[in-house]
C-alpha cells in the first residue's frame, strides 16, 4: 500500500471510530502492521447505535465486540479469526459478539480464496488481541499504582495477584484508551500450552441464525422501494444483442423497465444482454419467458467439446507449444527403460453449482454519483474495482457490504453479477436486487477448465521411476486489446513446472499446449490441484502396479529425502517439505491399517497425497464395487498437516469432511457438454451431484500438530480424494479410471 493510501486508511479508521459508542476501540492495519487506539466519548446517534470499524471494541458496559473482516462463504472464518483475538484477549467466548465487517481499506486484504484467510491473518490477530490485553493490564496497574508484572488478565478482567483486587475490562476501557499503543515487538503472546479456546470445538457464530432462517445471505437483502431484476445473456459465450422486444416486455404486469445492456468484451465482466426490472422477482422471471432476442452469437458458436477432444488427441502427437520443465533426457530415458507405461487422462468443464445462485443488490445515488452494494462475494475489492472501471465511478464512491455467501468454491472471486446489478441500478436510478436463476448460474458460470493429459513413465529393472513425460493440452482465452491480445490459460488450466512429481524425477519433460476458446474459466476449489492430483496420483499408481511395487513404498521412494526448493514464484512454487509429507503418509498408513488386511475381489484400498495451498494432506479410501459396477466408498481416512495449531477443531473437521464429500461428488457425477458454443446442462436434473446414499458412512479425520506456520484448510483436503478412490477401484476390480466423471467408465466385472 502506498503512503497516501496508508494515510487515507488511517484517517478513515479514525473518522469512523470517532462516531462509535464509548469504550476502548483498537484497530489493526494489516497492510501497515500498525495498531491504533482512540478514546471514544460520544455515541454515533441519539439511540447510541454502534457501527464498528476496528477489530476490537470493549464497551464501558463490559461488552466485547470483534469484527470479522474476511468474507464468510461457509468455510467458518467468521468464527475462527475472532477466536484468535479472544484467546489472546482473555475473554470467554460466550461473552463475545462477532460482527461482519464491510469492505474498508482499514482492514487490509479482504478476500477469501486459496485457503489464505487463516495464514494471512493468524499472526496479526494474535498480536492484536495481545496488544489490547497488554493495554488493559497497563491501565489496571496505573489505577492501582502497582507494577504491570503483578497483574494478570483472565475472564474479561485484570487481577492484582498480591492484593487480589480485580477490575473488569469494562471498568478499564476508558483508561486503557488513553494509553499509547505498545510496540508490537514488546507485546508478549500467550504460550500455546496455555490456550483454552484455540483447538476446541466451537459452533459457528451464525449457526442459530442459519437454522432459524434469519436473513444473512445476499439473496435475503431487502431495501425500501427495492425493485427486482433479471438479465438475459446470450446462450453462446461472447454473443451480443442485435435486437429484443423490450417494448412488449415493458407493458407486462409488474414490469417497470426493460432495456439492452451493451456490455464489454471482458468474458468475466459486464456481459451484453437484456435487463428486465420489475416489482418482484416473480414478475421479472415471468416476463423473461416472453422475451425474444436476436443474438449475434459470434465465433463462439462454432465451439464443441467433441471437437476439442478430437483436436487434443491430434495435438498430443505434436511437440507442446510451451516447455514447462526439461530435466535430463526424458525421451532417451523412456527408450532405455525396462518398462514403459502410457496413459491418457481427461476431464470436462464443470460448474461451481453453489447452493445460492449469484445475486447482488445495488443502490445508485445520482445526486452524488455514489453506489452502494450488498454482495455475497469472496473478493469485495475486485467487485468494487470492476464496478468502478466499468461504470466510470470513483472507487471512493462505492460502498460494499459483505453478505454471507451460500457457497463460493472460487466462483465468487469473480464479480460479474455485482457489476450487472450496479449497471441496472444506475440505469433505473432505484435500489435493485439482481437474482440469477439456476439456469443462469450453470450456463454463465466461470468454469473449472477441462483438460487432457498424455503421460509416459519409465521404470528401471528395479522398478524405480526414472522418466516422466506429460503433454498437457488445456484451454485458454484471448485476453487484451484486439491486435495485441495474448492467450492465457484459464484458472487451474496452467501446469506448474514445480508440480509433483516432475521436479523429483531426473529425466522429466513437461509440455503444455493451449486450445483457444470463448468459454469463461475461473478459480474452482483447489484450482489446478483438484485435477492434477487425480491425474498424477492415479498414473503413479499405474506405474507402481507395473513395477510390482507397494503403492505407498513407491511414493515414498519418489519423494526421497531432500526438500524441494523451487526456482520460480507463485503459490504452487512454494518450498516442498518432503519430511512433512512423508510424516503424513506414515501416520496415514498407521491409522488406515495400510497393507495389513487382505481384501476380497470387488473391494480394495487406495492411497493418494497432495501438497496444495500450503497444506500437506493424504488419504486412503476403501471401496466396494459390485459386479454390476456400482461403487460404494465405505471408508476414507484423512491425515493433514496444516501447522502448529488447529484454530477451531469443529470447523477444521468440517472442512476435511466437506472436502471429501465434495471431492467424491465431483469425481462421480458432474460434467458440462459444450455444443455450438452453449452449455448443454441447465439445472440439477441434468447436472448430478452426490446424494446421501452415495456418501461414505465413515470419514476419519486426523491432524498432525507440527512446528510449522498455521495454514488454511478450505482446499488442501480436496485433491487426494479422487485418486485415492480411483486407486481403490483398481485394487478392487483391475479397472483404471482415466476419464472424469466416473459415470464415463464401466466398472462392471466378473
Amino acid at each position: 500500500m502506498t503512503s497516501s493510501l496508508q494515510d487515507r486508511a488511517r484517517r478513515n479508521f479514525l473518522r469512523q471510530s470517532a462516531v462509535s459508542g464509548g469504550g476502548l476501540v483498537i484497530g489493526y492495519f494489516a497492510s501497515t502492521s500498525e495498531a491504533v487506539a482512540q478514546v471514544i466519548t460520544k455515541p454515533s446517534d441519539q439511540s447510541g447505535n454502534f457501527t464498528p470499524s476496528a477489530f476490537i471494541r470493549i464497551g464501558s458496559d463490559g461488552s466485547i465486540t470483534l469484527i470479522s473482516k474476511q468474507p464468510e462463504i461457509g468455510q467458518g472464518i467468521k468464527t475462527a479469526l475472532p477466536m484468535v483475538i479472544a484467546e489472546e484477549l482473555e475473554v470467554p467466548w460466550k461473552n463475545v459478539r462477532v460482527v461482519q465487517g464491510d469492505l474498508n481499506p482499514a482492514y487490509g486484504s479482504q478476500s477469501a480464496g486459496g485457503s489464505s484467510s487463516t495464514p494471512n491473518n493468524y499472526n496479526e490477530f494474535h498480536r492484536l488481541g495481545a496488544t489490547a490485553r497488554t493495554m488493559l493490564v497497563e491501565a489496571a496497574s496505573l489505577v492501582w499504582n502497582v507494577p504491570a508484572a503483578e497483574c494478570i488478565a483472565a475472564n474479561s478482567a485484570v487481577t492484582h495477584t498480591a492484593s487480589q483486587r480485580t477490575l473488569s475490562y469494562g471498568a478499564l476501557a476508558a483508561k486503557a484508551a488513553t494509553l499509547p499503543v505498545p510496540d508490537a515487538k514488546t507485546v508478549k503472546l500467550k504460550d500455546p500450552a496455555h490456550y483454552q479456546l484455540l483447538g476446541t470445538r466451537v459452533g459457528g457464530v451464525d449457526n442459530a441464525a442459519l437454522v432459524s432462517g434469519q436473513p444473512l445471505f445476499g439473496i435475503d437483502v431487502k431495501l425500501p422501494g427495492m425493485l427486482y431484476a433479471v438479465l438475459e445473456k446470450c446462450p453462446v459465450f461472447g454473443g451480443k444483442v442485435v435486437s429484443a422486444n423490450v417494448d412488449v416486455i415493458k407493458v407486462l404486469p409488474g414490469v417497470r423497465d426493460a432495456f439492452i445492456i451493451d456490455g464489454t468484451d471482458n468474458l468475466k465482466g459486464l456481459m451484453p444482454g437484456v435487463a428486465i426490472v420489475a416489482e418482484s422477482t416473480w414478475a421479472a422471471f415471468s416476463a423473461r419467458k416472453q422475451l425474444q432476442v436476436v443474438w449475434d452469437e459470434g465465433k463462439g458458436a462454432n465451439e464443441n467439446w467433441s471437437d476439442f477432444s478430437t483436436r487434443a488427441q491430434t495435438l498430443s502427437k505434436q511437440p507442446g507449444t510451451t516447455t514447462l520443465r526439461k530435466d535430463g533426457d526424458a525421451g532417451a530415458a523412456l527408450s532405455n527403460a525396462d518398462k514403459t507405461v502410457e496413459a491418457a487422462y481427461s476431464y470436462p468443464f464443470i460448474s461451481h453449482a453453489s447452493m445460492e445462485p449469484q445475486n447482488c443488490t445495488a443502490r445508485w445515488n445520482a445526486a452524488d454519483g455514489s453506489m452502494e452494494l450488498w454482495a455475497p462475494t469472496q473478493n469485495p475489492g475486485e467487485a468494487q474495482s470492476l464496478v468502478a472501471s466499468t461504470l466510470n465511478i470513483s472507487k471512493e464512491k462505492i460502498t460494499l457490504h459483505l453478505m454471507r455467501s451460500g457457497g463460493g468454491f472460487g466462483r465468487r472471486l469473480s464479480a460479474d453479477y455485482a457489476v450487472e446489478a450496479a449497471a441496472i441500478a444506475q440505469h433505473v436510478n432505484a435500489p435493485v436486487k439482481l437474482t440469477w436463476s439456476r439456469e443462469d448460474d450453470m450456463r454463465h458460470d466461470h468454469y473449472r477448465a477441462g483438460g487432457f493429459h498424455f503421460l509416459r513413465g519409465g521404470l528401471d529393472v528395479k522398478g524405480k521411476l526414472v522418466a516422466w513425460h506429460n503433454h498437457f493440452v488445456t484451454f485458454a482465452n484471448r485476453v487484451g486489446p484486439e491486435g495485441n491480445s495474448t492467450l492465457r490459460p484459464g484458472s487451474g488450466g496452467a501446469l506448474s513446472g514445480e508440480e509433483f512429481p516432475g521436479r523429483w524425477i531426473e529425466n522429466c519433460l513437461l509440455e503444455q499446449t493451449a486450445m483457444e476458446c470463448n468459454i469463461p474459466m475461473g478459480s474452482w476449489r483447489a484450482p489446478g490441484a483438484n485435477v492434477f492430483s487425480w491425474v498424477f496420483q492415479s498414473f503413479i499408481d499405474e506405474l507402481a502396479h507395473s513395477a510390482g511395487r507397494d503403492p505407498l513404498a513407491f511414493r515414498l521412494e519418489i519423494l526421497g529425502n531432500q526438500d524441494i526448493v523451487p526456482a520460480g514464484g507463485g503459490e504452487r512454487s512454494q518450498p516442498y517439505n518432503v519430511g512433512r509429507m512423508k510424516h503424513v503418509l506414515q501416520h496415514l498408513a498407521e491409522k488406515s491399517g495400510w497393507g495389513k488386511r487382505t481384501f476380497p475381489r470387488g473391494t480394495g484400498q487406495g492411497i493418494a497425497f497432495h501438497f496444495s495451498h500450503r497444506g500437506y494432506c493424504a488419504q486412503v479410501a476403501e471401496v466396494t464395487v459390485s459386479k454390476q459396477g456400482r461403487l460404494k466408498v465405505n471408508r476414507v481416512v484423512a491425515v493433514s498437516d496444516i501447522g502448529a495449531q488447529i484454530v477451531n477443531l469443529s470447523g477444521a473437521e468440517n472442512q476435511v469432511q466437506g472436502s471429501i464429500i465434495d471431492g467424491l461428488s465431483t469425481f462421480m457425477f458432474p460434467e458440462l457438454d459444450i455444443k455450438n458454443g452453449r452449455t448443454v446442462q441447465s439445472n440439477f436434473h441434468e447436472y448430478a451431484l452426490l446424494r446421501i446414499p452415495d456418501a461414505p458412512p465413515l470419514i476419519e479425520v486426523h491432524f498432525l500438530k507440527t512446528d510449522f506456520p498455521v495454514t488454511g484448510l478450505g482446499e488442501p483436503a480436496f485433491p487426494p480424494l479422487a485418486p485415492a478412490v480411483c486407486n481403490a477401484i483398481f485394487a478392487a476390480t483391475g479397472k483404471r479410471v482415466r476419464q472424469l466423471p466416473l459415470s464415463r467408465t464401466d466398472l462392471s466385472w466378473s
